[in-house]
């Protein structure tokens, strides 16, 4: 207990600069303490910042495009919404964590920390056995749950599902997870295989958080004994809730608000001025059909722009030691979503005249 209270006040320090709409550093902030909680912040940073930065590449072409105002997880009266959208911030950010840091373990970065090897030795299947050098994600969780469940200290719904949100992302880090293996034997046989656990890519773990988001639940409040106010009728509700819901899924409390249109009070920009796809080299469905999406099922055209983009190009090595290259203009198309020019209904009523 004592190392969960210290943990607290340096958390919310780092958090909420983590998430700050106009800051991603957090090099001024102090802190005091020993060596290794300074590295655990460090690392929850670094954590943080890779799950936005997955947040933004994810929806880059939805109408939701992870925002700055998703950062604060709050709207602008103060009250914490808990959308479809703010469960994948939530779950995305606490993976980030935990991945940071089992990874920095692995890498030796951290103090008091090492591979996992409590399994080695041990059949794990047919032809192979534990051995190597797992990741520790038990440390990782550990330690990323003591840092981002410290943010909830309510005992409300809302509260209940970002802490849900919060484990299925770190479940997410483990679901993920490869094995990796060795073969031994004569002359290379592999008569036997020694294999361990590896985190994947991170990306890996955005798309499969992406595809818990689609598939998202409501969850389903009583809503007669939530206003009953007794905190027990309060516990009991959430706890009802809570009972059919699988650790792994994402759920959300809110339906969503139209992206599609400017909401200044909620710090959501709509899709007017966004850029759409309509062609290029290995692009996904989802991209190839960004501009109906974003632009006409919002009510607005495609507008095709083309900007010249001058770049270096032909450069030739010369000895020693310079490389002179040519300026090369280059014409490049763009589609962006605008407003539709709105017919004048007299000049239309002269015509017919």
């Amino acid at each position: 207990m004592i190392f969960f209270h210290f943990f607290t006040p340096l958390v919310l320090c780092v958090y909420s600069n983590v998430f700050s709409a106009s800051a991603w550093s957090v090099n001024n902030f102090l802190m005091t303490g020993p060596k290794a909680f300074l590295t655990y912040s460090s690392s929850v940073q670094v954590g943080a910042q890779s799950g936005i930065a997955e947040c933004k590449h994810q929806f880059a072409w939805d109408r939701w495009n992870c925002p700055e105002s998703a950062l604060q997880l709050s709207t602008h009266n103060g009250l914490r919404s808990a959308t479809r959208e703010t469960s994948f911030v939530h779950a995305i950010s606490s993976a980030g964590v935990m991945y940071t840091l089992t990874r920095n373990c692995s890498l030796g970065d951290l103090d008091n920390c090492g591979c996992d090897d409590s399994r080695n030795g041990k059949i794990g299947g047919r032809g192979w056995i534990w051995g190597g050098c797992s990741d520790n994600v038990d440390f990782g969780e550990r330690i990323s749950k003591q840092y981002v469940d410290a943010l909830e200290t309510g005992q409300d719904s809302r509260a209940a599902v970002n802490l849900h949100n919060n484990e299925a992302g770190r479940l997410a880090v483990k679901a993920t997870m490869k094995r990796i293996c060795k073969c031994h034997g004569m002359s290379e046989s592999c008569s036997i295989q020694t294999c361990w656990l590896q985190l994947s890519e991170f990306r890996e773990i955005g798309n499969y958080l992406k595809l818990k988001h689609d598939h998202a639940q409501k969850l389903e409040m009583d809503k007669r004994r939530m206003r009953a106010g007794n905190s027990a009728d309060n516990r009991g509700a959430i706890a009802e809730a809570f009972s059919t819901t699988a650790r792994t899924e994402l759920i959300y409390l809110e339906d969503s608000p139209d992206y599609c249109v400017k909401n200044a009070s909620l710090g959501f920009l709509g899709t007017e001025g966004r850029e759409c796809l309509q062609s290029g080299d290995n692009l996904s469905q989802w991209e190839k059909r960004s501009c109906r999406r974003l632009c006409h099922e919002c009510g607005l055209k495609v507008e095709e722009r083309r900007t010249e983009i001058v770049s270096s190009c032909n450069c030739k090595f010369q000895w020693c030691c310079t490389v002179n290259c040519e300026q090369c203009t280059q014409v490049v198309t763009k589609h962006y979503c605008s407003r539709r020019e709105r017919s004048n209904p007299h000049s239309k009523r002269r015509r017919h005249h």
